[in-house]
């Protein structure tokens, strides 16, 4: 079942095409890996998919937490995460002096149950819901072994962990379309394999479909069920990742020869 499909979708940036027609479909369930070289357009397609940019052309739909279809092109990304997408940075971008718990809780509130009113005259439901909102946020800390920072600012976690707090907080807006922009960035080939482990749970933990942008190939190819590839803004090739390691035009444009001889 489709979740997520585009249609000739295209961007130009002062008479550039960063992107041009792209036709890319997720299904449910689906982990999909978005690779190229630097420059090819990748992040470009993922601030189209979440409202960041405008196509110039083309069309978005998504399949909304209703189950019905929604062309997205004109909304907003508050808008669109309501729909269920969700997605994280290939810059960090933490609440960096708030605490972990805090950057999560806020996500958490995109989903509160409480009006204005009823939070500006602390009733009973506010002072619920905002149980509710903790409780759901350190228990999603606990899943990836947060919980106990959850007193620390953001910006005092290692590395790693920040990368993981912005995939907690992504996952706090409950989406059932998960982007994941260069999530082993900066990690060590341990902290990397770690990530690979916790990329399949929370998929299953959370029946997500995910779309991931990563220049790692080991993780790219020991996860992904389907990879896209990007070049100069066009699709290249898609694919099993078997087939996409033996693309002569995949390893000319961005995996190398040290890929082809390995294959």
């Amino acid at each position: 079942m489709t979740v997520l499909k585009t249609e000739n979708v295209s961007i130009l940036f002062g008479g550039l095409m960063a992107v041009s027609k792209l036709n890319l479909e997720l299904k449910e369930g689906e982990l999909v890996g978005l690779i190229g070289p630097n420059g090819a357009g990748k992040t470009t397609v993922f601030n189209m998919l979440t409202g960041v940019y405008k196509p110039t052309s083309g069309s978005i739909v998504i399949k909304s937490k209703n189950r019905q279809f929604q062309s997205i092109i004109k909304l907003h990304p508050y808008q669109i995460t309501r729909l269920g997408m969700a997605r994280t940075f290939q810059n960090i971008r933490l609440f960096r002096n708030l605490s972990v718990l805090d950057n999560v809780r806020i996500a958490n509130h995109f989903n509160a149950k409480y009006n204005t009113l009823e939070a500006i005259l602390r009733l009973p439901s506010f002072y619920k819901e905002e149980k509710r909102i903790k409780e759901d946020s350190m228990e999603l800390l606990k899943i990836f072994n947060l919980q106990h920072k959850s007193k620390e600012l953001a910006k005092n976690l290692p590395y790693g962990e920040q990368r993981q707090l912005e995939i907690v907080r992504a996952l706090a807006t409950k989406p059932h379309i998960l982007l994941l922009d260069e999530p082993a960035a900066g990690m060590n080939p341990q902290e990397t394999q770690e990530l690979m482990d916790l990329i399949r749970s929370i998929k299953e933990q959370f029946k997500l479909t995910i779309l991931l942008i990563e220049h790692d190939m080991n993780l790219v190819m020991g996860i992904c069920q389907r990879i896209i590839v990007l070049d100069y803004g066009r699709v290249i090739a898609q694919g099993a990742p078997a087939e996409i390691s033996k693309n002569q035009m995949v390893i000319k444009a961005y995996l190398g020869k040290e890929m082809e001889n390995d294959a």
